[in-house]
């Protein structure tokens, strides 16, 4: 199995959380993979930049997760470990990079955004996530 380090931010402005919806139509949080000698904070606000256009920084660590699937390109298993941070955003605006592959995305409310979450272990991130932030604001 292939086992890839990777990094992410769960973004927020104000009551919102940014959202993309990749080219299998489901609604994830921005991450990629970590290469040689990446600092995770870096790679997660490069991606957070990179797939939404988003500038951010980083306000806390929001913990990590891990999946696995199996890679019809490489034909093997691949592990993606993710360090995620929790990060605000100075306003509203972005832009979905759809050379990434993602058809849309923006900034929802927490209680849409929930029901649009395509994994169960994502909306647990973005809840712990959203009460964390609501702490440190």
């Amino acid at each position: 199995m292939l086992v890839r380090n990777c990094a992410g931010g769960v973004v927020f402005f104000n009551e919102k959380v940014l959202l993309l919806r990749n080219e299998k139509g489901e609604w994830v949080l921005p991450k990629g993979v970590m290469r040689n000698g990446d600092l995770s904070n870096e790679v997660a606000l490069n991606r957070v930049k990179e797939e939404a256009g988003v500038l951010a920084e980083i306000v806390s660590t929001a913990g990590r997760t891990s999946y696995e699937f199996f890679s019809v390109t490489r034909q093997r298993p691949v592990c993606n470990k993710i360090t995620w941070y929790i990060m605000k955003s100075l306003d509203e605006k972005y832009k979905i990079n759809e050379n990434e592959r993602f058809t849309a995305g923006g900034f929802y409310e927490i209680d849409e955004a929930m029901n649009l979450v395509t994994y169960s272990q994502d909306r647990s991130l973005l809840n712990l996530s959203f009460q964390k932030y609501k702490e440190l604001a």
